[in-house]
């Protein structure tokens, strides 16, 4: 159970779809845990859209950037936390615990998000549902790379990571469903507590894996397990028992024969360093690039592309989030076909032309933005202070406006919002005042002619990040650990990928309003290519390969930029081999 994906072809694609008749068992057990990945993609994408009816109802988030930054970014807090704690509860307590656990947070979470009243209670909500989702990010790919045959292994794995996008996806829906319910944001929030509830009735029903379970000296669950995961005809079982046996009695002895494990002592050892390099690089890199910028805040995004409601801005966000559950079904299918290197540099090139696209229509957006009229903006009784208090107003435009101050808002010119229109006090009467008028209101982005190129943009990030970047990191740092190190290492990269989260999401609409959108979506540029260069130099190709022949690859590896070429043997060789020498 400790090897990479052995038949590296689009055979298991096939053999994957297969498994809905062949052997429902394994999907039964793939889908079961994977609603953990599908609780992270639900909380990432309604976050969004109750972001936009949250500022409605507590003032405060409205006019505090820092506010709804926390408001986002104490559920990744939580994350950090549930990952690092996550390795030892996996180890301590086993798989499917940790993941029933993770649920219960999630589930007490989702119910004080729902019944908050007021943004303190909010956040203490959002921590709980954090520390779940962290837990479930570790455990969830375990459990599954655990308990699925060889030969599909990257493919279930995979499969978390759809289910992930799965949730974004059904989290715009949902956001959709409520827009105009009583309670709306507290809907889209407590909702989350279904599927969590699903889980644990599921995971319940199922057993602990194996591998776990063999740890434990419960030898006979774990073969009982395993011949059930395997068709019965298949020799592969048997041979799977023999090597899971041999590599738990190896990881045993290393342990009664050393000391304990220890960051220095890991960093010494050549391939835990090497694998480490790869995985937690590609950990960073993945939140680094922006995906949960356009994730958590594609809304806002849309807004400030020129989309002035929220039903809008949600339903173009819907279509984002369609296209990365889609991505996600391409990455199941070429994963074990291309290989990881290749999905990851096609990815990360497609994401830099999507980045230059953001970066130009929002420098497009930002400088071409509608004229504020003083005569249009006589119309209302209630004008900006700031406006009315400039030395210059006949210089100023929209987007002047809005960055004057939180409390200025722009109202559209009737006839056509391109035209020069109002700079007004932002509040609820005001807002009610221009749609009266038939106006549009803004205080996120301004009118402009070429917001549907940032939909664009969006919509090409999504179609290249989400195949590779999206889901490459995880299935690498399931391969590319020696076993005595896989849990603690496996913590550090979900760990690097929170922390990472956190402080891009925390970051994001403080680097907007400082430097402008533009200039922000230029950093991600820069991050971008130095990812390339990453990938091209330090992480290495595990398609086919079971993890001795990772290990072996990772204590001689050098640089080689040669990552076109396959494999010197294969992985069905190395199975081969295997088989006959047991």
């Amino acid at each position: 159970m400790e090897g990479g994906v052995v038949e590296a072809d689009v055979s298991a694609f096939r053999e994957c779809l297969s498994l809905s008749w062949k052997n429902p068992y394994v999907l039964r057990l793939a889908f079961s845990a994977g609603i953990g990945g599908f609780l992270f993609g639900y909380d990432t994408g309604v976050i969004s859209g109750a972001l936009l009816h949250i500022r409605d109802d507590f003032k405060a988030v409205d006019r505090k950037t820092w506010l709804q930054e926390a408001i986002v970014s104490m559920a990744l807090a939580g994350a950090i936390i549930g990952a690092s704690v996550g390795g030892w509860v996996n180890d301590r307590f086993g798989r499917k615990k940790a993941i029933l656990f993770a649920d219960a947070l999630f589930f007490a979470g989702s119910v004080i998000m729902a019944a908050a009243t007021n943004p303190s209670i909010l956040i203490v909500g959002r921590v709980f549902v954090g520390l779940g989702v962290g837990m479930a990010s570790m455990a969830a790919p375990l459990y599954i790379s655990e308990a699925s045959p060889t030969r599909v292994r990257g493919a279930l794995v995979s499969l978390n990571g759809f289910l992930i996008t799965g949730g974004q996806f059904l989290s715009y829906l949902i956001n959709l469903a409520f827009t105009k319910a009583p309670g709306t944001w507290r809907w889209m929030l407590g909702v989350a507590a279904v599927p969590a509830v699903l889980q644990i009735i599921l995971m319940i029903m199922l057993p602990e894996s194996p591998r776990w379970l063999f740890r434990k000296g419960r030898e006979e669950e774990g073969k009982a397990i395993i011949r059930k995961i395997y068709p019965p005809q298949e020799a592969e079982a048997e041979a799977e028992i023999v090597t899971l046996k041999e590599s738990v009695e190896l990881e045993i002895k290393e342990a009664e024969v050393s000391d304990k494990i220890s960051i220095i002592k890991m960093l010494k050892t050549t391939t835990v360093r090497r694998g480490l390099y790869a995985g937690m690089g590609l950990q960073i890199f993945q939140q680094f690039v922006g995906i949960n910028t356009v994730m958590y805040y594609s809304p806002a995004i849309v807004q400030l592309a020129g989309f002035a409601s929220n039903r809008t801005a949600l339903l173009l966000s819907l279509f984002t989030a369609g296209l990365n559950a889609f991505g996600s079904i391409l990455s199941i299918y070429f994963i074990d076909k291309t290989g990881r290197k290749k999905l990851l540099l096609f990815s990360l090139s497609g994401v830099v032309l999507a980045l230059v696209v953001l970066t130009v229509v929002f420098h497009q957006s930002t400088s071409h933005s509608p004229m504020v009229s003083a005569f249009e903006t006589s119309q209302f009784n209630n004008t900006c202070p700031d406006y009315s208090s400039a030395v210059n107003p006949g210089g100023w435009d929209c987007m002047k406006c809005l960055k004057a101050s939180p409390d200025c808002g722009f109202c559209a010119n009737g006839a056509n919002k391109l035209l020069p229109g109002a700079c007004l006090i932002s509040n609820d009467s005001t807002k009610d005042q221009c749609h009266k008028e038939h106006r549009l209101w803004y205080t996120r982005g301004c009118p402009s002619k070429s917001g549907w190129l940032a939909i664009i943009g969006l919509a090409l990030y999504i179609i290249f990040f989400s195949p590779g970047m999206g889901t490459v990191p995880w299935v690498v740092n399931s391969e590319i650990y020696p076993l005595r190190y896989r849990g603690i290492c496996g913590g550090m990269a979900s760990t690097s990928n929170w922390v990472s989260n956190l402080i891009v999401s925390q970051s994001f609409l403080s680097l907007t309003q400082a430097i402008g959108t533009s200039n922000t979506f230029m950093i991600f540029i820069f991050i971008t290519v130095a990812a390339i260069v990453f990938v091209i130099i330090f992480v290495p190709e595990t398609k086919g390969l079971p993890m001795e022949e990772v290990e072996r690859m990772l204590e001689g590896r050098t640089l080689n930029f040669k990552f076109w070429q396959k494999n010197s043997k294969s992985g069905k060789e190395v199975l081969k081999q295997k088989t006959q020498s047991t």
